[in-house]
């Protein structure tokens, strides 16, 4: 009987332990840290609840959506939803955890926003009732895309 001995120096296995122990929970830890950030679910069963919702956040919104969309997420984010979910990683929300689901947008003109003359709309998305992503859109010649928090008086 051939019996393989090799000696591993004790780094070695101890750095390849702590490797394999990181790839295993770094997605929990990932995972969670997102979770954590917006622990704040906010359920908007209603039109206006919805808008309640733009307004404490800030927003002068029209009071009915100019828009209402059934929104597929494919099983895996891939472009441009991953571009477009790293904002939504900033302000706590992540996509990612309703991927192969139906999200419902609602678009609503926001008449306050600063220094804006070419036009404004907030997104919201749901999945059933919750609010799971949002975006303010500016259009126009210098127009942008950003999160749902109210810009700090310039």
């Amino acid at each position: 009987m051939f019996i393989l001995t090799a000696k591993f120096p004790k780094r070695r296995i101890l750095l390849a332990a702590f490797c394999l122990l990181l790839a295993i929970s770094l997605p929990f830890i990932l995972s969670h840290h997102a979770e954590s950030k917006r622990s704040d679910t906010v359920s908007v069963k209603t039109n206006d609840e919805r808008v309640a919702y733009l307004r404490s956040l800030g927003w002068e919104v029209t009071p009915d959506p100019v828009e209402t969309l059934s929104v597929p997420l494919p099983d895996t984010l891939v472009e441009p939803y991953l571009s477009y979910n790293a904002l939504q990683l900033e302000q706590g929300f992540d996509l990612s955890a309703f991927c192969g689901k139906t999200l419902s947008r609602y678009t609503y003109i926001v008449n306050n926003y600063p220094n804006c003359e070419s036009g404004c709309q907030a997104d919201i998305y749901l999945c059933d009732d919750t609010v799971v992503a949002g975006d303010i859109v500016c259009t126009g010649e210098n127009g942008f895309m950003a999160g749902l928090e109210f810009p700090e008086a310039q």
